[in-house]
């Protein structure tokens, strides 16, 4: 019998079972759900602060099945400025949007490419549902790559994000994808807030009832007050932020506004969580869960009352730091990293290499995988830098202040320097003191380490062409009045 008529029927077999969806395949391109929430401070989750006055269920799996990251920040903690620096992996100055608005010059996507293109020219299916507040035209594929697949629910947006994703993901999918989820709570916090102050403010993502009787509610957070010695220009912004005519009108609340305000924020919290588990439920439906990376993250978080602050844009870590969950079935198990991360360089490096995507040479950011699933990593950064612009103060004696700043967050440091005030600078202990409640800055104990923050930083506005930090260090930093 010639070799030939013995291989016949055994390919013949294979014919066939690859008809019938058996032939062994070149492993799969794996897709990617990336979902974002609008305003959710890194602990806000039951699985972080228990269940007593919040319960995030699906938070909390996805957390059990995953890799929890505790010290994720974002690199800039205001919505746009955030997006823009995600969706490109490049720092908020760099892409020039530091404010909820497009910068002076305009921004060039010519300049940045953005997620989806890298994804849509690999070949994958790039779609978005939800917020956008990104610089890129939405209506212009070519500028970002995404296919826009939001839908629309009646006096519920974060329902209309949900109904997009799902009836994306029931689409049949002979190519992999990249689809972002993009939800707008807890962001109803700001109108909740307003509300609260007097205000006729309607929540977009749906009513949360009123507020339960004083003694059900959240108490006051621990760092209630201002911080002890804190930075002249933060205390003049608190100040013009939360004038009665301003967008945070917070300044006469009482404490039971404060608690009413935090029992709010975590209904939105909630109800947010309940539409993540729709979309990873539908996931699960159509059978891809096993061949999906999850990122779950936040742009930014907010105060809810922590040092006499609602809303985001400052630099303590509940405005700064966010939750980040990766999760991929069978290679992510219940794990937590306490490295320093920096959410707006960070995940786009990280989720091209998942897919097997080169990421350009000169991003900043580092790729979170090994991280994530386990893999050894010889040496990590040893700190970051965050960036802020506070431009959304109210009138205060005539004028409307606005104030840039800087900080630079280490294993166990944290230190900020900002462009108002006389003493303009903070240095936190965040091991001893994680509420940040006490500025060391004027401490003579701790003046090595202030040298050292400020050297961190002055480094890191030479190497990536921040212009702000010279400014911020030469000009604005004078020798400070040391307290015995």
């Amino acid at each position: 019998m010639s070799l030939m008529k013995a291989i016949l029927p055994l390919l013949s077999l294979a014919v066939l079972a690859a008809a019938c969806g058996e032939m062994p395949a070149a492993e799969a391109k794996p897709n990617i759900l990336f979902i974002i929430t609008d305003q959710q401070f890194a602990d806000a989750m039951s699985c972080r602060m228990g269940r007593q006055h919040i319960h995030t269920p699906v938070m909390d799996r996805l957390a059990q099945s995953g890799t929890l990251f505790t010290r994720a920040y974002s690199s800039n903690p205001l919505c746009m400025p955030w997006r823009n620096s995600a969706f490109t992996g490049r720092y908020p100055h760099e892409t020039g949007v530091t404010q909820n608005a497009p910068p002076a010059g305009g921004f060039d996507p010519g300049r940045h490419l953005c997620l989806g293109s890298y994804f849509r020219k690999a070949g994958y299916d790039a779609a978005y549902s939800g917020k956008w507040h990104l610089c890129f035209n939405a209506k212009d594929v070519r500028t970002h790559g995404f296919e826009i697949v939001t839908g629309k629910v009646q006096g519920d947006h974060d329902a209309g994000v949900t109904a997009g994703a799902v009836k994306f993901l029931a689409r049949p999918h002979e190519r992999p994808f990249l689809l972002v989820a993009s939800f707008l709570n807890p962001h109803n916090i700001c109108e909740w807030s307003r509300r609260l102050a007097g205000r006729q403010q309607a929540l977009n993502c749906g009513e949360i009832g009123p507020p339960p009787p004083l003694e059900q509610l959240p108490p006051l957070p621990a760092n209630f007050g201002p911080p002890q010695n804190e930075p002249d220009g933060m205390a003049l912004m608190r100040r013009a932020y939360q004038v009665e005519s301003g967008l945070f009108p917070v300044g006469k609340y009482t404490e039971a506004d404060w608690r009413a305000l935090r029992w709010g924020y975590y209904r939105m919290i909630e109800k947010v969580d309940t539409e993540i588990g729709k979309v990873l439920t539908a996931l699960r439906e159509v059978g891809l869960e096993d061949r999906t990376l999850i990122v779950l993250t936040s742009d930014h978080g907010d105060c809810a009352g922590a040092h006499h602050f609602n809303q985001k844009t400052v630099l303590y870590d509940e405005s700064a730091r966010v939750p980040l969950i990766i999760a991929c079935q069978g290679k992510t198990a219940g794990s937590i990293s306490d490295k320093l991360v920096n959410t707006g360089i960070d995940l786009l490096p990280t989720i091209l290499e998942h897919a097997g995507l080169e990421a350009p040479k000169d991003l900043p950011g580092l790729s979170l995988l090994p991280l994530a699933f386990g893999q050894p990593v010889r040496a990590w950064r040893d700190h970051v830098v965050v960036e802020n612009h506070m431009n959304q103060a109210g009138e205060l004696d005539g004028l409307r202040p606005e104030m840039e700043g800087r900080m630079v967050r280490t294993e166990r440091y944290k230190y900020c320097v900002f462009s108002l005030g006389r003493h303009r600078e903070s240095l936190v202990d965040m091991e001893a003191d994680p509420g940040e409640v006490v500025n060391l800055a004027f401490d003579p104990k701790h003046r090595g380490e202030l040298l050292r923050h400020r050297a961190l930083l002055e480094r890191f506005g030479r190497e990536h062409n921040d212009l702000l930090v010279a400014r911020l260090l030469a000009d604005n930093v004078k020798p400070l009045p040391f307290i015995e």
